[in-house]
């Protein structure tokens, strides 16, 4: 009877310690996670914390942070807080968006140049060529040719990610391509679709995780970049690196301009990197043993 009752309380113990004992070995997810938790909801919540980013008030031009104004005003007496607080829906659309797209495509291209020999000595080809150029200059191009607008942006800056994703899946298509199971699979008649969609997807999927979250701080801080340059998001779209690019010239007088876009920027960056390292560790089964 003892013997049975402690057996059967073992199991409670355990599923009791199971959430503390994960957040306590995956430090960085919660960290990073709680940390893009909090911007998100400042994001959706943005009308009911701030007032309108675009309105005028001359007579508080370059006010300083006080009780009514946080973050202080910028040269047009536009409140700060409130154009940050509505760029990080920017921030945070440009990201999400940049990663989900380059992913899919990158997915789909990846699993097929890994796949087929023929498709991939074309696409790669031009995958390489895309790699060849700054992804700077690359957007920079795309954007000028194109009237700016928030989906321009997103394209743009999107087509420079897409060669990297690509290259990642199709490495790891190609080494369990050779799996022996994979063979078995081939030789007995199943359809490469179905192939590709129950035995060598799942694979990739882990590793594409972690590329993803990269991908979506790479593309806030070259949101931000484009912003800073004039081609990124119109002026009349308040982000981050727009209240940065016009609160350049008065950067001696008015630091404050600068800085709360800068160190919402830096935090938002960081807590993605956060939440992919840790993802990289849990996901990984060679760092994962050693943990």
């Amino acid at each position: 009877m003892a013997t049975t009752t402690a057996g059967a309380a073992a199991p409670r113990v355990r599923s009791r310690k199971g959430p503390v004992a994960w957040m306590r070995r995956n430090t960085t997810i919660v960290v990073g996670a709680s940390i893009l938790l909090v911007f998100v909801i400042f994001a959706f919540i943005a009308p009911l914390i701030a007032d309108d980013p675009l309105s005028f008030e001359p007579a508080n031009r370059l006010k300083r942070p006080s009780e009514n104004f946080w973050f202080g005003t910028d040269q047009f007496g536009r409140d700060v807080y409130s154009r940050v607080v509505y760029g990080t829906r920017i921030s945070l659309i440009v990201g999400i968006s940049v990663a989900a797209l380059a992913t899919v495509i990158g997915l789909v291209v990846g699993v097929l140049c890994g796949f087929y020999k023929r498709v991939d000595a074309i696409v790669m080809r031009i995958m390489d060529g895309l790699m060849s150029i700054p992804s700077i200059l690359l957007a920079i191009a795309l954007i000028t040719l194109m009237k700016a607008s928030l989906t321009i942006v997103i394209i743009a800056i999107s087509i420079p990610e897409i060669p990297r994703v690509v290259r990642l899946v199709r490495s790891v298509v190609l080494s369990v391509r050779e799996m022996p199971y994979i063979e078995a699979a081939i030789a007995a008649g199943t359809r490469n679709v179905v192939i590709m969609y129950r035995h060598i997807l799942p694979n990739t999927l882990a590793p594409l995780i972690v590329q993803a979250t990269y991908v979506c701080a790479s593309a806030i801080l070259a949101e931000a970049g484009l912003s800073f340059l004039g081609a990124g998001t119109p002026p009349e779209i308040p982000s981050w690196g727009n209240i940065i690019s016009l609160g350049r010239t008065f950067f001696q007088i008015s630091p404050w301009i600068i800085f709360f876009p800068g160190v919402c920027l830096a935090i938002t960056v960081l807590a993605i990197n956060l939440v992919g390292d840790g993802l990289r560790d849990t996901l990984d089964p060679r760092i994962a043993r050693r943990l």
